[in-house]
């Protein structure tokens, strides 16, 4: 499909023509003002699991998606919802966070780019880890985050005739009203995602709500019947319901301005990972 995008840059805005193809484009192409904009959370791999848990509470999916691991010199790793999910499913005691230290859980597959990554190249490192992140280094060991949330900034700027009714309908992962937290985090692992919808609802339970909770019960400190408490006594998040076919543009930019970013339109659950797909194919 024909793709126009706008290139933002600080003196104007630059048409890229009609038949460019955007996924071959270099990242500092396509996010010129932001692509070094998003620091990276750092934890050092001797601390306790408990410790980079407490992290992602406060960062996952509002700030970043993953917590970089470090020993004393370089990032060796990445931390996210999954690692913890997985710990708590075969351990559902507070000694995986006490006992354990945090690269015991890291999944060594970092993936570091640099401004010359095309945004194709970016998006298969993704798909082959299982999972929208990277790093890039920005001078003096420091490093920038780039997520599936920074690329809704190329699908706001785009100009494309894509409209959300172009996306394909894929199965919805649900969980039913009686579900337990074990229930949950099993379909989660086992449908590779980090958000499930509850039946008849737009509402969805997702990682950071799961591990809030552990944080809650004092990191399941005596609490050794976790995975077989009801799901029903948290709060759920609400998925966005969009009842036009919004272009490309407006639903990257509705997801962009959300703290937990996901939308449902006949029958279709969208999130920042279908946009990157969109963007890849285009």
């Amino acid at each position: 499909m024909p793709f126009k995008y706008v290139t933002p840059t600080p003196k104007s805005l630059i048409l890229v023509g009609v038949d460019s193809i955007i996924s071959t484009h270099p990242l500092s192409d396509l996010l010129v003002n932001s692509l070094t904009s998003t620091p990276c959370v750092n934890v050092r791999k001797n601390a306790k699991v408990k410790v980079v848990t407490g992290m992602l509470v406060q960062y996952l999916e509002t700030f970043t998606d993953s917590v970089v691991v470090r020993d004393d010199t370089k990032p060796i790793g990445v931390i996210g919802g999954r690692e913890i999910i997985q710990g708590v499913y075969k351990n559902p005691s507070s000694d995986f966070f006490e006992m354990n230290m945090v690269e015991n859980i890291t999944d060594r597959r970092l993936n570091v780019v640099n401004s010359d990554t095309s945004l194709k190249e970016l998006i298969s490192l993704w798909k082959a880890v299982g999972r929208a992140f990277a790093i890039i280094n920005v001078g003096n060991d420091d490093y920038s985050v780039v997520s599936a949330r920074k690329l809704l900034e190329i699908g706001i700027n785009s100009n494309s005739d894509f409209h959300i009714s172009e996306i394909p309908k894929k199965k919805i992962v649900k969980f039913d009203k009686d579900a337990t937290f074990g229930d949950v985090m099993k379909l989660m692992l086992e449908n590779k995602t980090r958000k499930i919808m509850a039946e008849g609802t737009n509402q969805f339970i997702n990682d950071r709500i799961i591990i809030e909770m552990i944080e809650n019960f004092d990191f399941l400190l005596g609490k050794n019947n976790f995975l077989e408490i009801p799901v029903d006594i948290v709060t759920l998040e609400e998925a966005k319901i969009i009842s036009d076919d919004l272009s490309l543009s407006e639903i990257s930019k509705i997801m962009y301005d959300m703290s937990q970013p996901l939308l449902v339109y006949d029958e279709r659950v969208i999130s920042p990972w279908d946009i990157c797909m969109i963007l890849e194919k285009n």
